[in-house]
């Protein structure tokens, strides 16, 4: 059933708009040139985000970073594990798909470090790809409180997702 939905929708597209009287094709045209353009505006924000996490990643400052917050999570009792996922989810969510990926080849999904980076992956967002994408694409300069209440969110749910997850697992 789920390999006939796509082709479902564009049967009822293309008799929509041949009902309609619509010229698809040239419309389809427009839209994809529409978007190609989007792509193109696109581009320089992306590339800078994705050299801006290539070189926070390669950089080792991830590591001698959290070196020094291993005795509080032991103290509090939490995987120190989950917090790479943690901090760099917002900046990535490749990169946070890697280190769920390598916690899965350690752990295993169905272990508490598994599920509880799972539920922190996702339950968070990648606020500062999207604020860098997004607002870079249509050209907003100033993003006020948009940064700071995007990431403000995403540390919410880290600590809600530290608090739930080991009730119910």
């Amino acid at each position: 059933m789920s390999n006939l939905f796509i082709p479902i929708i564009v049967i009822f597209v293309i008799v929509y708009g041949y009902f309609k009287k619509i010229n698809i094709y040239d419309v389809f045209v427009s839209g994809a040139s529409e978007g190609f353009i989007m792509v193109r505006d696109m581009f320089p924000s992306l590339l800078a985000m994705i050299l801006a996490v290539n070189i926070f990643k390669s950089s080792g400052v991830i590591d001698f970073l959290f070196s020094f917050l291993k005795p509080i999570f032991l103290f509090l009792k939490i995987p120190f594990e989950v917090l790479p996922i943690a901090v760099m989810r917002p900046l990535s969510g490749s990169f946070g798909l890697a280190l769920l990926n390598n916690i899965y080849g350690i752990y295993g999904p169905d272990s508490f470090v598994g599920i509880l980076s799972s539920v922190i992956q996702g339950s968070s967002d990648t606020t500062v790809y999207i604020i860098t994408l997004y607002f870079g694409t249509i050209g907003i300069k100033k993003i006020r409180y948009a940064l700071w209440v995007g990431l403000f969110a995403d540390l919410f749910m880290v600590v809600v997702s530290l608090i739930i997850v080991p009730l119910l697992f």
